[in-house]
């Protein structure tokens, strides 16, 4: 068993360029001492489109400029993807020297946390070969895109408990036109974030064999986000 992961559950909802900007200084700081503890951030986001490096226009269905949504061309790998209240964001700054030095490898056990998360609730997803992600049926639950440097990760993945999908008809999901998006309280009812948030600890620290420290933030100010160098003030 490795050290423990420190995971920080942020109940409010936190803005996406904060939650980018806390992920950029994480990664800087390992960069510069990989002896630093990995973290794992859970939280959700106000409405946000992000596209990945490289991805394609085309899969907005709107111009940002016009609409006034909110859009952030980012580091991670992947197409377009849609945040918002309902959606649980996981954001591990992971050595991966302490794990495994396989990209791949990394993908499909962040797709393992969600295919164990979600069985907890009885509902079973699976992977789809070519294609990156955790579906249940013909519809997509869980985007993941990852950007890594230096072997620290960041970015993640970003599953559907409750969200409103309306969001997700302005655009074509991951560039990909001939499946759906789906969401856990279609198969659950009444399914909320606070629920999945002990499941999905307990699946990543199962799947890449690590004891979770798991604390709680109810104000983005709290000085705990200082403490792992993620906030500026």
């Amino acid at each position: 068993m490795l050290s423990p992961l420190r995971c920080l559950y942020v109940r409010p909802l936190v803005p996406y360029a904060l939650a980018w900007a806390w992920q950029r200084q994480l990664v800087a700081a390992r960069r510069c001492d990989p002896s630093l503890e990995d973290v794992l951030l859970l939280l959700e986001h106000p409405p946000v489109y992000t596209l990945g490096r490289g991805s394609n226009p085309k899969f907005l269905k709107f111009d940002p400029v016009a609409t006034g949504y909110e859009c952030h061309q980012i580091e991670r790998g992947g197409e377009v993807t849609y945040h918002c209240p309902g959606q649980l964001v996981g954001y591990p700054i992971v050595n991966l020297m302490r794990y495994q030095p396989d990209l791949h490898w990394y993908l499909r056990q962040l797709e393992a946390v969600v295919i164990q998360t979600i069985a907890a609730f009885g509902v079973s997803g699976e992977r789809i070969a070519g294609l990156t992600g955790v579906w249940v049926g013909d519809r997509k639950v869980a985007a993941i895109g990852i950007k890594v440097s230096r072997w620290i990760a960041m970015h993640g993945f970003a599953l559907n408990v409750c969200p409103d999908l309306t969001g997700f008809e302005r655009i074509v999901p991951c560039g990909i036109a001939d499946r759906g998006v789906g969401s856990l309280t279609q198969f659950v009812p009444d399914l909320t974030v606070d629920q999945v948030v002990p499941e999905v600890v307990q699946a990543f620290g199962s799947c890449f064999g690590v004891e979770m420290a798991v604390e709680q933030i109810e104000r983005l100010e709290d000085s705990r986000l200082a403490a792992i160098g993620a906030y500026e003030g």
